[in-house]
Parts: structure tokens; C-alpha cells; sequence
């Protein structure tokens, strides 16, 4: 289990599979009624420097957690520091409509297909429909080619720019104030947040996988993060 935050920390959070239980769709999540205290309670104690890194866009970030937040959106496309001053870091691929189109099509020919669109980039799940993943693969990589990364995420395909990623969010976010200077610890779940955790291990600091350090399989991931945040709260709070 991972060490208690203190306030020479600053902390980098992914979302789903992190923070929250994966669902089958990304607007199906839950935010367990007493997380925002717990991170309002967290950023208070650490001085603002607590940030997310999340594959989500930055409208769905701010609606699952509503307040002031740093965050890296879209894998880090869009930065937005503690201040709130929003940065992009890429642009839209210029075959991104035609993308959208062609899977499109292809989702109503596979029930359980869904397209999420971000601001600059595709994720395509398949959760509800496992046995098209091999299919979708090889669509999207006809379609895109080398026009922009393919990533494998939890049972989705991310389609992104190219020059992003959590870890040189965190690199970024590491230069700015209130994270210079500050031990930073990382915590995600999937293969997109290795570098996050590289990153943060780079700085100095640490990085955890939830189904590593966090007991999955015994006690649910995201169930035994909230549980170590809280403690960390309530242990500063004394």
C-alpha cells in the first residue's frame, strides 16, 4: 500500500479504474458520494497541487468533479493548470471527420459499439460487444495509418494525436506552480498511464498501478484508492 500524502506531495490522479469503477458506458460511472470531500479535503491540504490525468475531455472531468482542478484532458492534448488557464498541446488530425464517419457506419452494424468523440481525438468501445475488438483494430488502423496514435485502453481503442501523453503531462505540470518543487505521486490502471507513472518516478517521486499496489482481485481497485485518499485526509486533518 502506498505511503500517506503529505504536504510536500503533489498528487496525479487517473479517473476511471482509478478513482471510480469502470462502467459499461462512460456516462454509466459513479462518484462515490463522499470522493469530492475527500478531494476537496486533499487539495486543500496539499496546496492546490492535485491534478487529474484523465483520457476523459475536460467537460467530463469538471461534471464528475465540479470545482477548481488542474487536469490534463484527452491524455494530456489539453492541459489546464491550477490557475484554470487552458493550454492545448495538439490539434484535431485532419481526417478526423471522415474517422468518425466510417466508424460510425460501423457501430450500427455491431450492436454494443460505442463512439465517444472528444475534442481531438476518438475513443471506440467495445465493451458490450467484446468480440469486435480484432475487427475494429484493423478498420482503424486502414483508416488511420500513421495520422495519429492507436492506443489500447480498457476494452476501447483510443484514437489520438501524436506528441501527447500523461507523462509528459506530468513533466508539464511539474514546471508549474503549486507542483514545482513538491514530491509528486501518480496512481492509474491502465497501459495509457505507464508513463505517468515512469514520469512521476523520474521526479523523484512515486508511481502506483491500481492492480499492483491496490489489491485488485481481493478488494476492488478503485474501492482501496478512495479508501488510502481518505486516510491520508483524515490523518493530515488531526
Amino acid at each position: 500500500m502506498p505511503l500517506i500524502l503529505t504536504n510536500q506531495n503533489c498528487l496525479f490522479l487517473d479517473i476511471d479504474g482509478t478513482l471510480i469503477d469502470i462502467a459499461a458506458t462512460p456516462s454509466g460511472v459513479v462518484v462515490p458520494a463522499d470522493l469530492p470531500e475527500t478531494l476537496r479535503r486533499l487539495t486543500k491540504m496539499l496546496g492546490g497541487a492535485l491534478a487529474f490525468l484523465s483520457g476523459r475531455t475536460l467537460a467530463d472531468i469538471d461534471f464528475l468533479f465540479p470545482g477548481r482542478y488542474a487536469a490534463a484532458a484527452e491524455h494530456g492534448a489539453i492541459l489546464r493548470d491550477r490557475a484554470m488557464r487552458v493550454t492545448r498541446r495538439a490539434t484535431r488530425p485532419a481526417r478526423f471527420e471522415v474517422w468518425r464517419s466510417v466508424l460510425a457506419d460501423f457501430a450500427t452494424t455491431r450492436e454494443g459499439i460505442l463512439i465517444e468523440e472528444k475534442t481531438l481525438g476518438l475513443a471506440v468501445h467495445f465493451r458490450n460487444h467484446p468480440d469486435a475488438g480484432p475487427a475494429l483494430r484493423s478498420l482503424i488502423q486502414t483508416l488511420v495509418g500513421n495520422d495519429a496514435e492507436i492506443l489500447a485502453a480498457h476494452m476501447a481503442w483510443e484514437i489520438r494525436p501524436h506528441g501527447i501523453g500523461k507523462g509528459l503531462a506530468l513533466d508539464w505540470f511539474m514546471q508549474q506552480p503549486p507542483f514545482a518543487g513538491k514530491c509528486p505521486i501518480f496512481i492509474g490502471d491502465d497501459v495509457t498511464d505507464e508513463p505517468a507513472i515512469l514520469a512521476a518516478r523520474a521526479h523523484g517521486g512515486s508511481g502506483f498501478h491500481v492492480a499492483t499496489d491496490f489489491g485488485e482481485g481481493s478488494l476492488q481497485g478503485p474501492e482501496a484508492v478512495r479508501a488510502w485518499l481518505m486516510e491520508s485526509a483524515v490523518r493530515q486533518g488531526r
